[in-house]
């Protein structure tokens, strides 16, 4: 069954900011090779400015986000919206819902609407009450106006089917097995093989990085710990300051070039992975797919993926004592093994693809019913 289908809610592809544009273009490639023919919206302003991409028809719609900030999103999200009104789309899959389900009453009327719910955004602590409540909000338009609904976790998908009575088909993320293990990057970042740890996050109160720092500052290791991510938000300005009398501690801001981040991952000594909030973490697949032994925040999302293969923490007090226990034996390399086996069997992008396929097929012919 051929189907032409509309993939809104993401700045783009091919990917360069990683989350919804890695999953879009992964699998609107992987839809077009299955013999669909599918657009992808693309803001005015992404990078790639051709009309196709291996296959993909690309639509540019105006964004106005780097001009007035969160505002712009929605109205992206709108002219996107406008847009794909004017096609004949057989399936819309949305990424997300926190700027697009406001408009629900203007979604096209023909096609089957399938939206991915995303990561229960209601709960990050930076939101302010009011913007909060309007997230609740947009997530009950987006079971409103929606026809079929996906959740990247289990934890999601009981989440939504406990409180609004609905199916919701479980896809998770995928990732990739990477095969990268030159060390000769390391010496850029003043580092050796398993002679640091690492972490890579977003500056949120979520992701737990000053939990994680704080337990590092007050061990005795005499390891470095690199922080890649963009500290020029208020969080991570205080964390410069903060830790900036720990020379073990570097700060080597955002790295978006996926070959050098899981290299940083193979090499680490051990991978902290904080978030506790949100589905599928890429980061999180990214870093079993370089093999990287792991400690995560203890949480149902990081555990429903990981299991036992993992370190836990809760406290910076639970950190330092990994920071001063963890010494690479024979058994966390079993470790690294199992989760490794995770993606080459669940979490890798031909599954992926193959069941987003499948949903998309069924649900077109439930709808036609």
């Amino acid at each position: 069954m051929k189907l032409k289908i509309g993939i809104l809610g993401c700045r783009g592809i091919p990917n360069y900011y990683g989350g919804f544009e890695k999953m879009a273009e992964c699998i609107s490639v992987g839809l077009v090779k299955k013999g669909h023919c599918v657009t992808v919206y693309n803001s005015h302003n992404h990078p790639y400015g051709e009309k196709d991409f291996y296959g993909v028809r690309i639509k540019h719609c105006f964004d106005p986000e780097y001009k007035i900030g969160t505002t712009g999103q929605f109205i992206y999200d709108w002219n996107c919206i406008q847009d794909a009104r004017k096609e004949n789309y057989d399936v819309i899959l949305f990424l997300g819902y926190t700027s697009s389900s406001v408009w629900g009453e203007f979604f096209p009327k023909h096609p089957v609407i399938i939206s991915n719910m995303d990561g229960l955004e209601w709960k990050r602590s930076k939101y302010n009450y009011m913007t909060r409540q309007f997230l609740k909000q947009a997530e009950r338009w987006a079971v409103k106006y929606s026809h079929f609904y996906i959740a990247d976790a289990i934890v999601i998908q009981n989440y939504l089917q406990r409180k609004f009575q609905i199916k919701c088909r479980y896809i998770p993320y995928g990732s990739e097995i990477s095969y990268l293990n030159n060390n000769s990057l390391l010496s850029q970042y003043h580092i050796s093989k398993e002679d640091y740890y690492l972490l890579m996050a977003r500056m949120e109160p979520e992701n737990n990085i000053e939990t994680i720092l704080n337990g590092f500052n007050h061990s005795s290791s005499s390891k470095k710990f690199l922080v890649i991510a963009n500290t020029n938000n208020s969080l991570g300005q205080k964390l410069v300051n903060k830790f900036k009398s720990d020379k073990r501690i570097l700060f080597a801001g955002a790295i978006y070039d996926t070959a050098v981040t899981n290299t940083l991952k193979y090499f680490s000594r051990l991978y902290f992975h904080g978030h506790s909030v949100g589905g599928t973490n890429p980061s999180l697949l990214e870093a079993m797919g370089s093999r990287s032994l792991i400690a995560a925040h203890k949480n149902d999302f990081n555990f429903s993926i990981l299991e036992k293969d993992a370190y836990y923490f809760q406290s910076s007090m639970d950190v330092e004592k990994l920071i001063e226990s963890v010494n690479r034996k024979e058994e966390e390399q079993q470790m690294v093994q199992n989760n490794l086996l995770k993606i080459e069997k669940k979490y890798n992008w031909p599954s992926i693809i193959e069941q987003y396929n499948e949903f998309i097929i069924e649900c077109y012919d439930r709808h036609a019913k």
